[in-house]
C-alpha cells in the first residue's frame, strides 16, 4: 500500500502549512532543504493534542500521553512539509534520522516515550521504510513553551 493510501486509511488529513517564506516565529530559516536525494526538515512544533493547545514541561504539568500526542501531531505537520517538498509522500524512500527535543523538567528522563508519538506514526505510514535512527533529548525550554520540537531527514526520489 502506498504512503498516501495509508494516510487515507488512517483517516489523517495533512494540514495547510504556512508558505515556506513565512516563518511564524520570526526565525531566519526555511522549513526544508532538498539536496540530492535527501530532504532536511527544520525543527517543527506540533499544534495541539486532541484539539487542545498543550504547553509546558514533561514531568512538570505535561503528561507523557499529552507529549506523545503532540509528537504525533508534529509528525503530521512534518509529513505536510514532505508532501509540499516532493509532491507526494509516495516519493519517500525511507525516513533516515529524527531528532526530538522534549521540553523537560530537570528530573524527567522519559524523552524516548514522548518521541515515540512521532516515530510510531512514521512507521504506520511508511512501514519498515519509516523506521529511522533517532535521538530524543531533554531541553530546558522550547518556542511557545511547547512540549516537543522535531527535525527529520528523509531520503526521497
Amino acid at each position: 500500500m502506498s504512503a498516501e493510501d495509508r494516510l487515507k486509511e488512517l483517516g489523517i488529513t495533512l494540514p495547510e502549512m504556512p508558505p515556506p517564506n513565512v516563518n511564524p516565529v520570526g526565525a531566519n530559516n526555511i522549513p526544508f532543504v532538498k539536496t540530492g536525494n535527501l530532504l532536511f526538515l527544520s525543527g517543527t512544533i506540533g499544534p495541539a493534542a486532541n484539539g487542545q493547545r498543550v504547553v509546558g514541561k514533561l514531568g512538570a504539568g505535561c503528561s507523557i500521553e499529552q507529549g506523545y500526542e503532540c509528537a504525533r501531531e508534529t509528525a503530521i505537520r512534518i509529513l505536510a512539509r514532505v508532501r509540499e517538498a516532493t509532491g507526494s509522500l509516495d516519493r519517500v524512500r525511507r525516513v533516515v534520522k529524527v531528532l526530538a527535543f522534549v521540553n523537560s523538567a530537570p528530573t524527567f528522563t522519559e524523552q524516548p516515550r514522548v518521541a515515540n508519538g512521532f516515530s510510531d506514526l512514521l512507521v504506520e505510514v511508511f512501514g519498515e521504510n519509516g523506521r529511522h535512527a533517532r535521538s530524543a533529548i531533554g531541553v530546558a525550554a522550547l518556542p511557545g513553551d511547547g512540549p516537543i520540537e522535531v527535525e527529520a531527514i528523509f531520503e526521497v526520489d
